[in-house]
């Protein structure tokens, strides 16, 4: 009977592991490939777990908590509510990672265009700093457009066709393209002039977050074998180029393109810089 209780007396703690338990079941099932029906371009188990994250969001974000209702034993939970959200967030992005070739190609076509934008504001932004640092950004950055309309090109054959094939194209190109954007990133964090270095990285980092989306598309998609082959062949890792990275700038930039909360585009670029480090990229 206290359980029972418990359950009135604290109303969202309950309704969160339920929600928490709704996004793990939906997660297991979809692993085991048991989809209960096609939902739109989805299937009902994946659209249950979007939902169940969803609403858990907005229980830890209940806008009825008054302010003085936030301290004491209210602020615990809400804490505790928002940590509860990161996981289930963080179950379902690893559930929905699998996508088929079909989604990860039409996603991958999707961040095209912010890639070509980043990739234009790189071409302009030489023109911005003093000539001595203009030339050695210049020099980092030179292979950015064509490597950007290669992986645009193979991107759009894979989506007309998901072959073997087509998806190799387009994970060397992608691995290729990733490794000119770290390397301009460390040559980039040596221009001496703060402001000049500061503009720099940061309209590298804009290429750098596109293709990284990109490559974590390309990798759904691809098996652990070709992922493994895809690390081996990135010599500049991603910790290297850490330092020089910022993860609110790749937020804002992530929810710009998915018109979703900072706040969840945070919990996205984190959970995808983890796994590609686990991956050994």
């Amino acid at each position: 009977m206290k359980s029972i209780a418990n359950i009135w007396m604290h109303p969202k703690t309950s309704i969160s592991g339920l929600l928490i338990a709704a996004a793990t079941v939906a997660g297991v099932l979809s692993q085991q490939g048991v989809t209960l029906g096609k939902a739109g371009t989805g299937t009902v188990v994946t659209l249950a777990g979007a939902l169940a994250t969803a609403l858990l969001g907005l229980v830890a974000k209940d806008p009825g908590s008054s302010a003085s209702q936030q301290s004491g034993h209210s602020a615990g939970l809400q804490s505790k509510l928002g940590a509860w959200m990161l996981i289930a967030l963080l179950v379902q992005l690893t559930w929905t990672a699998g996508c088929s070739g079909t989604s990860a190609a039409r996603n991958i076509v999707n961040w095209t265009p912010s890639l070509q934008s980043a990739v234009a504001t790189v071409d302009v932004t030489g023109a911005e700093l003093a000539p001595r640092d203009a030339a050695a950004f210049s020099q980092a950055t030179a292979g950015f457009d064509a490597a950007s309309n290669l992986l645009v090109t193979q991107a759009k054959a894979y989506l007309a066709n998901p072959s073997a094939a087509t998806l190799a194209q387009l994970q060397t190109q992608v691995v290729t393209f990733q490794q000119q954007v770290n390397t301009a990133l460390l040559q980039a964090a040596k221009i001496v002039d703060s402001a000049s270095q500061q503009r720099a990285l940061t309209s590298i980092q804009a290429v750098a977050t596109a293709v990284t989306a990109i490559l974590a598309l390309v990798q759904s998609a691809s098996s652990k074998t070709q992922v493994a082959s895809m690390a081996a062949a990135a010599h500049v890792k991603l910790a290297q180029v850490r330092p020089y990275i910022n993860n609110t700038e790749a937020a804002n930039l992530v929810a710009r393109h998915y018109d979703e909360p900072v706040t969840l585009a945070r919990i996205q670029v984190a959970q995808v810089e983890h796994s590609e480090m686990r991956a050994g990229f």
